[in-house]
């Protein structure tokens, strides 16, 4: 088997990007890349499915991931996908029960079990088809994207994400949105924040979908609806709880596709990347992707494993 690593220095401390060149230098089958600029990692991944690699490995955060799978998007077939997690949040490697540890995310990518995932297809108007794997979020969600820079997430870890959410709050926004269900019936509503997913968490373990299913063929869409701070806060101490789809305030449903439009144009990021503010449309694409998962990954939430 041929591996190729695809690290983002910038995404983990020196330390341990220095521990992931020790070792991987001592195993001939595994060739390591570093990235140097935003948009190489999915450059080397669409390098590596050319070149016939087996497994092509992004070593970083969500957002090195979401660049490796568009690069892997010229052939999902071609290669499997293994996540060896150094962002501030590591969403996706929640999901999928991803050690933590960088070396026992390593190891496990010769012995972790494999598992058939969905994407997330998301087009705009005047813009390119890109593929998410672990969370679409817009509204409130991208606000705080828009003032969560680097240097905040160098400075504030974990909590780099709470920190930008309390600097977007005195510009609360509500959005007239038509949400569009499958080519079906429509539904508009004031919306404070949007989820589109396919995993769990966003935003550094925050559960935005907790019932979310990568393998099920259908997109969880979690909507906030707008009201006051007061009402803001209630959602936001279930949310804490993992339990906020049980607010009034919040509104869950399961679609294959959803077209969303909204007055103002809301800004949307994918898998923690701001794309665009221009309506938008999500559609699953089942089963998609191989993935390396962790031995105790369990695709649906509601089925104790």
């Amino acid at each position: 088997m041929r591996i190729c690593i695809i690290l983002n220095p910038n995404a983990g401390s020196a330390e341990q990007a220095a521990v992931l060149h020790e070792v991987v230098a001592k195993r001939s089958e595994v060739t390591l890349r570093e990235t140097n600029r935003p948009g190489q990692a999915r450059e080397f991944a669409t390098e590596a499915v050319r070149e016939g690699y087996d497994l092509i490995v992004a070593a970083g955060g969500d957002g090195t991931i979401n660049e490796v799978v568009n690069g892997l998007a010229t052939n999902f077939a071609a290669a499997r996908l293994g996540v060896i997690p150094l962002g501030t949040g590591n969403d996706l490697a929640r999901t999928l029960a991803i050690p933590e540890t960088p070396l026992e995310a390593l190891e496990l990518l010769t012995s972790g079990p494999e598992r058939s995932l969905d994407l997330i297809k998301v087009e705009a108007v005047g813009r390119e088809t890109v593929y998410c794997i672990n969370v679409a979020a817009g509204g409130f969600s991208g606000q705080v994207d828009e003032v969560l820079t680097d240097e905040l997430k160098a400075s504030w870890g974990p909590l780099a994400y709470l920190r930008g959410a309390i600097g977007a709050l005195p510009d609360l926004t509500g959005y007239e949105t038509i949400i569009t269900w499958e080519d079906g019936p429509t539904h508009r509503i004031e919306a404070l924040n949007m989820i589109v997913a396919n995993g769990r968490t966003a935003a550094g373990g925050f559960q935005v979908a907790p019932l979310a299913n990568p393998e099920d063929g259908l997109l969880d869409v979690v909507i906030v609806r707008y009201g006051s701070l007061l009402d803001l806060a209630g959602v936001v101490a279930r949310l804490l709880a993992a339990n906020y789809l049980d607010s009034d305030q919040v509104l869950h449903r399961t679609a294959r596709r959803v077209h969303i439009a909204s007055r103002p144009g809301m800004w949307f990021n994918i898998d923690g990347e701001l794309l665009c503010k221009e309506p938008v449309t999500f559609s699953v694409l089942p089963q998609a992707l191989r993935v390396i998962v962790g031995p105790d990954y369990n695709p649906d939430p509601t089925v104790k494993s």
